[in-house]
């Protein structure tokens, strides 16, 4: 099958021939129709992680937003069958330690990271393999359009959880979203569906506008304004909730310190090698206004029902936010497009 490899970090991935996956009796092989192009994919790609002792290999097949059909199933599999339509969490939990037994398969201490970690070649490929198909297939419902789903990917579940689960927001809260590429977008087409008022950052007016699309009530250029201080002026003394979709310092800081009293900060972007995993905050303004710094990894698979849910319903339309399909003889190029952040909206690969 073809496949797009990392060979070097930071050089063009290489589309060649490797050979299929191997097929673990717990698992199930998927003809991948659809996977998301991710920032997180363009970490890996750059080499990033290794002060984390988070550096994906060499010689390897990045992607891990897939959806697409079952064609082989393991002889340990219960509820999967060939032709289901699944999509896959990245986080993949191995279905019977203490964390996934209590809903936390996205902190599974045996877990695999698909297109991160050797055990878990992703899906930038022709077919993919899915470990512990029973906890971590998720059955698509009916109609909903592979292309669509691999846009919902890591960005729209680990936007969901972040807001849903971790801030827990609520419908009147203002949430101030803190960079506009795809986890941004998708946090603000999040926030809106459930009833926030959503202030969008970024520095390209190009973005901005489709964070208004997506659901924006006021966008900020920083590069024009000071971002804390608008956010501040558009919500009447700062956010509830403030997300950082980016990972640099200057973001992180400016969303801790654009809060409330008592207001809740969620980092969902990864650092680059600039920051290598830390950033200084401002740590005594958040002791004497009770500020919360959350953590946020994708999404728990026992969750993942409620985020289809809404995109059945209509509540969430991912598909909206794609700017871009491409085949997969492009998807080096994408990767490169996002060094300059030049892309747009959500990029997917289809086949």
């Amino acid at each position: 099958m073809k496949a797009a490899v990392l060979r070097e970090y930071g050089e063009p991935l290489e589309v060649t021939a490797v050979p299929e996956p191997d097929l673990e009796p717990h698992g199930v092989v998927v003809e991948v129709e659809a996977c998301g192009v991710c920032r997180s994919d363009w970490h890996a790609w750059q080499g990033h992680g290794e002060w984390a002792d988070d550096r994906v290999p060499t010689d390897f097949v990045l992607g891990h937003e897939p959806a697409g059909t079952v064609v082989s199933v393991g002889d340990r599999v219960e509820s999967v069958a060939e032709g289901d339509r699944i999509a896959v969490p990245f986080n993949l939990g191995c279905g019977a330690c203490g964390e996934c037994l209590n809903g936390h398969g996205n902190t599974c201490l045996d877990g695999r990271a698909l297109g991160f970690e050797r055990s878990a070649p992703g899906a930038f490929a022709e077919r993919v393999h899915v470990p512990h198909a029973d906890y971590n297939a998720m059955p698509l419902p009916e109609g909903v359009a592979p292309r669509d789903v691999a846009a919902l990917g890591c960005r729209f579940m680990t936007a969901f959880h972040a807001l849903a689960h971790r801030a827990d927001v609520a419908a009147g809260e203002w949430v101030a979203v803190h960079g506009c590429g795809g986890v941004g977008l998708s946090a603000v087409h999040v926030a809106d569906a459930m009833g926030a008022r959503v202030v969008a950052v970024d520095v390209d007016d190009g973005k901005l506008g489709r964070a208004r699309a997506a659901g924006a009530d006021v966008t900020v250029n920083s590069r024009d304004v000071d971002p804390v201080a608008g956010i501040e002026a558009a919500t009447g003394g700062g956010a509830d909730v403030s997300l950082d979709a980016l990972g640099r310092a200057e973001t992180c800081r400016n969303s801790v310190r654009c809060l409330r009293g008592r207001g809740r900060h969620v980092q969902v972007g990864l650092t680059t090698d600039a920051e290598r995993g830390e950033v200084s905050l401002p740590t005594d303004a958040m002791t004497r206004w009770e500020i919360d710094f959350l953590g946020s990894r994708g999404m728990p698979p026992t969750r993942y029902g409620e985020l289809l849910g809404l995109l059945e319903s209509g509540d969430l339309d991912p598909g909206s936010l794609v700017g871009r399909e491409v085949p997969l003889a492009e998807v080096p190029q994408r990767l490169a497009a996002m060094t300059e952040y030049e892309t747009e909206g959500v990029e997917v690969l289809t086949f």
